[in-house]
């Protein structure tokens, strides 16, 4: 049964007040941070023992992609499974693939090796994320406070990026190169497996019965599902262009423990703003609230190119990082009412698997442009994809209208008994 408080404007306090929220928040904080490392390790790992971001983006992408293909199939074991069962084995390998990876950095390793550790390195990143935000639909399920949640998430997972590529940069620069990546597999190992311990929370895996076909079909055949992929695609560009060319850009004016601080102000901008977001009783349509949200972003970020100083950088940085909470949070909640309850933990988990594939095509193409034109010119990564997916999201932003919940398809939105994953 859930446990919630209903007011009419739902808060953080009343969130945080959820029976037993804090037996997963705290070990997915732990459990989520080295994510937030990863990229940025590996583009100053590769950096460093290639010299050229070109072969540190393209190891990148590769684990980007490997995860993007991974993370729904992850997911979809989980909603059938369960968590636990998923989670253990996934953090072992990512452990060892990515001290794997490390060491074939380290021993000058040809790209094709490199790119062949990314796979298995990529595909085992534990989502906690999603994993956390299916607990939190089993604790809340009806209830105002969801968006609230999403919003919690968001700046949680924003929190984290503002720490995550502040230590990746130290660690780098002024430990080793290959300390950021090391620390990252240490991390996700323990924080990973404290995570898992919590099994009281974890979605509950119902026998098969009746409702098991609506409850196991694929989210992906939900159409704004699809168009919601296309938008978080473009949110990966932003995330992938905004690493390499703020790395390429600290590097250029030589200041590289700059990067982490640029990038710090970027994911500061993101979680404010979600902050923000979460504490608004909103009244306007999450429909209309993502449109508008999203070309904020495609504004700010079509800007990023032509900035030359670390302070208009950093201005700048910070407007881009607060368009992306608006749309992220406004993108997950969407998810409440288009997907039934036994699959959004896939969905959510095609969400975060394509803000990854953005993201590696992001670093791919960025590191290009770095190494082949003008200093700067990787920002014209995040300019074009958000643009993109603008476009995308009016051509198609009728299908993201949710389903009725009178239907029984919509058993799983306001359902009275446990599903396996909400």
């Amino acid at each position: 049964m859930a446990s919630t408080v209903t007011s009419s404007r739902p808060g953080y306090g009343q969130l945080l007040r959820t029976r037993g929220a804090w037996t997963f928040l705290l070990p997915g904080f732990a459990a989520r941070q080295p994510f937030a490392m990863l990229t940025l390790s590996l583009v100053l790992l590769v950096q460093h023992t290639t010299g050229s971001y070109g072969a540190a983006g393209a190891v990148a992408a590769v684990t980007g992609v490997s995860m993007a293909l991974f993370a729904p199939w992850s997911g979809r074991l989980a909603d059938r499974h369960g968590q636990r069962a998923v989670l253990i084995p996934g953090v072992l390998l990512h452990t060892l693939s990515g001290l794997s990876l490390t060491a074939l950095a380290l021993s000058h390793a040809p790209l094709w090796a490199l790119s062949a550790a990314a796979v298995p390195t990529g595909a085992s990143v534990p989502q906690i994320g999603p994993m956390v935000r299916a607990r939190w639909g089993v604790k809340l399920q009806d209830s105002p406070l969801m968006t609230t949640a999403a919003a919690f998430e968001s700046v949680t997972d924003e929190l984290t990026f503002v720490f995550g590529p502040l230590l990746a940069t130290a660690l780098c620069t002024a430990v080793h190169p290959a300390a950021g990546l090391v620390t990252e597999a240490s991390l996700t190992l323990l924080g990973g497996l404290l995570f898992a311990a919590q099994k009281s929370t974890q979605p509950t895996v119902t026998p098969a019965a009746g409702h098991t076909r609506v409850e196991h079909a694929s989210a992906l055949r939900v159409p704004g599902v699809r168009v919601l992929i296309v938008t978080f695609l473009g949110i990966g560009a932003v995330f992938g262009g905004m690493q390499v060319s703020l790395a390429a850009f600290s590097e250029s004016i030589g200041e590289p423990g700059l990067n982490g601080v640029l990038y710090g102000v970027f994911a500061a901008g993101n979680m404010i703003s979600g902050l923000v977001c979460g504490a608004i009783a909103w009244k306007v349509a999450p429909q209309r609230r993502l449109v508008v949200a999203y070309g904020a972003l495609a504004l700010t970020a079509s800007g990023l190119w032509a900035a030359h100083s670390v302070l208009v950088l950093a201005g700048l940085g910070l407007l881009v990082g607060m368009c992306i909470a608006p749309a992220l949070i406004t993108g997950y909640t969407l998810v409440e009412d288009l997907v039934p309850a036994g699959a959004r933990t896939e969905a959510f988990t095609w969400l975060t698997g394509a803000v990854a594939l953005g993201q590696a095509a992001a670093v791919t193409i960025a590191g290009q442009l770095e190494d082949r034109f003008w200093g700067g010119a990787g920002f014209l990564v995040p300019m074009g994809g958000t643009l993109l997916a603008l476009v995308t999201l009016l051509a198609l932003r009728s299908r993201l209208v949710g389903r009725p919940r009178g239907r029984t398809v919509a058993r799983g939105v306001g359902h009275r008994v446990p599903v396996a994953v909400d």
